[in-house]
């Protein structure tokens, strides 16, 4: 059966069970296709599975909306919560010259890459909304390595299946599956409207996913841990884990 029919008869099972109140029989449709998140659990599991499932079978590969120069916000809104960390304040003082990004997990050569080695990495701009599940949102122009490249340059091995990435803020962390991982316009931004990233928006280095909501785009990128189960690890803030838009 070619990838197209598959494809056809999973998402037509899929919207056939929902339709007609089956969602347990649309998860379990998704599982024989290894499509279940992490979070599959509990009360919503079923209507999450059933989401995630379906993005991925209807847009694998489709791309977020890019725009044009002049559509960029005047006033970018940035959110940033006080921590304090001694070992961010020094680096933010020295011009974040010591700033590095440890990844490590089922890569065949774990790396310590500072922030003038992803600099020296081709870069990728572009122009995307940052839509924030609170309801604000705006557009800015996103300069930075695609997160693609970073993983052949380490040697992710075809078993891995996420990359949970952590912020040098406590607590502050997320994942995606390879699909994202491996997206085009997935991003390790240092730069956004042609200067350096600001620190009200994750500088020097923040994740960007351009197809799914704010949170999973996350600030101050200090590591990324290349896996293939997320069973060891506590689920990362209080929202889905696929926030796929």
């Amino acid at each position: 059966m070619s990838n197209l029919s598959r494809r056809k008869l999973i998402t037509t099972g899929l919207a056939a069970t929902a339709g007609a109140s089956g969602l347990a029989v649309a998860a379990r449709l998704a599982d024989r296709y290894g499509l279940i998140p992490p979070d599959h659990g509990g009360v919503y599991g079923a209507g999450t599975t059933l989401t995630y499932a379906s993005h991925r079978l209807l847009t694998r590969h489709s791309l977020a909306r890019e725009f044009a120069p002049s559509q960029i916000s005047k006033a970018p809104f940035a959110k940033l919560r006080p921590f304090k960390n001694e070992a961010f304040s020094r680096m933010r003082d020295s011009g974040f010259v010591d700033w590095r990004v440890e990844v490590d997990g089922m890569v065949a050569r774990p790396s310590s890459i500072s922030l003038a080695e992803l600099r020296s990495f081709p870069a990728r701009s572009q122009i995307t909304q940052l839509a924030c599940e609170e309801g604000w949102s705006f557009i800015a122009e996103w300069t930075g390595v695609p997160l693609s490249h970073v993983l052949s340059a380490v040697g992710t091995v075809p078993e891995a299946r996420y990359v949970v990435y952590y912020s040098i803020q406590p607590n502050w962390w997320h994942s995606i599956d390879m699909a994202d991982a491996l997206h085009p316009q997935t991003l390790l931004v240092h730069g956004m409207n042609g200067a350096e990233l600001p620190i009200g928006h994750g500088g020097p280095l923040r994740l960007r996913i351009p197809r799914q909501l704010g949170y999973k785009s996350v600030k101050f990128i200090t590591r990324l841990t290349i896996t293939d189960s997320l069973e060891r690890f506590k689920k990362g803030g209080n929202y889905s884990w696929y926030a796929g838009i």
